[in-house]
């Protein structure tokens, strides 16, 4: 049997990287998905997944696109029972005190309110499922320290934080809430963040103790893990994936 089979999941951010494996990793084990993103690009992943899929456009940090794309699960699917909080930003890079206030707002409200609403809004449903698994994309940027982007780091610190209190919340009430903490993933994001330059790249790579970058794939895996039941005894956790970046 299919480790998601009967199970309904929303994917923020599903357009790309991360999200796009997952949303496809989770429909390969049955699931049917909820894409959401902001661009078309969730569209090509739910086309992607089939008649079990159903892509929505959602910008996270609005309030009323949230609730909108928890509710468009429920009226598709009539329950859910996964939320893979993963859409999220990296932001303009520069010095905390050369960061602009705009920059600031836009990380924080994508990347940690974002997950808020998420979860804000997609808790009554799920505990209507009967329980189910709520996955915080975070970063090892919410464990350690990284110069350059204090807003990111902000954010996904605070997103570990959030993923606690809530974990202790619902423990009782078969809701687990988990973070994952990616490392130096192949994904835009990193792309961008290089731009493109060989020597950047490199850098990047000599990060990881592995010697190369993370897999979208990788990151996925362990997403599909915390949804399945065989996570049934974790929440609270932040769980690195990141090739022994932050064991230095």
């Amino acid at each position: 049997m299919a480790r998601l089979e009967g199970k309904v999941a929303i994917v923020t951010g599903g357009g790309s990287g991360i999200g796009r494996a997952t949303a496809l990793r989770f429909a390969q084990e049955g699931a049917r998905v909820v894409v959401g993103g902001l661009t078309s690009a969730e569209d090509a992943t739910a086309a992607e997944i089939g008649e079990r899929a159903l892509a929505v456009r959602v910008d996270v940090s609005d309030a009323t696109q949230v609730e909108a794309l928890v509710e468009a699960a429920r009226s598709r699917f009539g329950r859910l029972d996964v939320l893979f909080n993963n859409a999220g930003m990296e932001g303009e890079q520069g010095s905390t005190a050369n960061c602009t206030l705009e920059n600031f707002d836009r990380v924080i409200a994508v990347n940690l309110r974002g997950v808020f609403l998420g979860m804000k809004y997609a808790i009554p449903l799920l505990l209507e499922s009967g329980g189910g698994s709520i996955i915080n994309n975070a970063s090892v940027a919410g464990l350690v320290g990284f110069p350059g982007v204090a807003a990111y780091c902000a954010s996904k610190g605070g997103v570990i934080q959030l993923t606690r209190a809530a974990a202790l919340e619902y423990a009782t009430r078969g809701l687990r809430v988990n973070a994952i903490c990616p490392g130096v993933i192949d994904t835009p994001m990193i792309q961008r963040f290089t731009q493109g330059n060989a020597a950047a790249m490199a850098q990047m790579t000599a990060m990881e103790p592995v010697g190369r970058l993370g897999t979208p794939d990788e990151v996925a895996a362990l997403a599909l893990f915390l949804a399945s039941d065989e996570s049934s005894f974790m929440t609270g956790t932040a769980l690195p994936v990141d090739g022994g970046l932050v064991a230095r």
